[in-house]
């Protein structure tokens, strides 16, 4: 095993910690890990972010369901939708994208880069939710209901149209997305939001893996293992978790993704 591949594995103890200590986040940088250190295909890359993510939200999900803290009503409502979108665009619109993407004269641009440069746009807006801490706490924001009361359930379905569609095209959660809307749209409290969203980030990938499948084959060799250290980074995150600041905490992870998404649009242009 060389030094590089090392750096990778170690690398996958982080995914899960991130996951761990702040509730998600780790899942965006699964496929700059994949791609630059290992150097697997970006639209592989995020057919395996898709399971790893899968996987480690699935272990925070029990937690949250033993405590009872995930509204199930509120899951269904979002996830329906979602799980439609996201399989759609694994099984038909990703395979479907031209290569190249764009071609205007001399410049073309390929559907791996076009992936790559999706992929940092996203990474940027998640590292500005986190480092402004926009996750809004109740009583912050005003939640958003219909006239007779109950929480607008059409726009949280819509909403969960759109989150699938982010997932199944770059094979992230889409969490710094999810737990707002389900705070302002759902009305839950904050840590509802939180176990609601893991949950639905899990059944997510799932789902748009199962999409994949239809026209990929994973090297499991390789995953399972990436995919256990990655889980064992979740347990020792949720154990450090009492120990850090959670702001503090997503503010430094914000710079770092900040930091990342600049190194991959960097890596792409030279």
């Amino acid at each position: 095993m060389t030094t590089q591949e090392i750096f990778g594995y170690a690398s996958a103890i982080v995914v899960g910690l991130v996951i761990g200590l702040a509730g998600g986040g780790g899942s965006i940088l699964t496929v700059p890990i994949f791609v630059y250190v290992f150097g697997i295909t970006p639209l592989l890359a995020t057919t395996y972010s898709l399971f790893v993510v899968g996987t480690t939200s699935l272990v925070g999900s029990v937690n949250h369901l033993w405590k009872r803290r995930v509204d199930l009503r509120t899951t269904a409502t979002f996830a329906l939708p979602s799980f439609l979108s996201v399989y759609l665009s694994r099984r038909f619109l990703v395979p479907a994208l031209p290569d190249p993407l764009v071609r205007f004269g001399d410049l073309t641009l390929g559907k791996n880069d076009a992936i790559l440069f999706f992929f940092a746009f996203v990474m940027v807006m998640a590292a500005r939710a986190m480092i402004r801490n926009q996750r809004p706490e109740q009583g912050e924001a005003p939640v958003q209901r219909s006239d007779d009361g109950q929480p607008r359930y059409v726009l949280l379905g819509l909403d969960g149209l759109a989150v699938g569609l982010l997932t199944g095209t770059i094979g992230a959660g889409g969490g710094f997305l999810i737990v707002p809307m389900l705070v302002l749209l759902a009305g839950l409290p904050m840590h509802r939001a939180v176990a609601t969203s893991v949950l639905i980030i899990a059944v997510n990938s799932f789902v748009g893996l199962i999409g994949d499948l239809q026209h990929t084959r994973l090297d499991w060799n390789f995953l399972l293992p990436f995919t256990g250290l990655s889980i064992g980074g979740v347990f020792l995150g949720m154990y450090g978790a009492r120990f850090v600041a959670p702001d503090q905490l997503k503010k430094g992870f914000g710079w770092f993704v900040l930091t990342v998404a600049a190194s991959i649009v960097l890596k792409e242009i030279l």
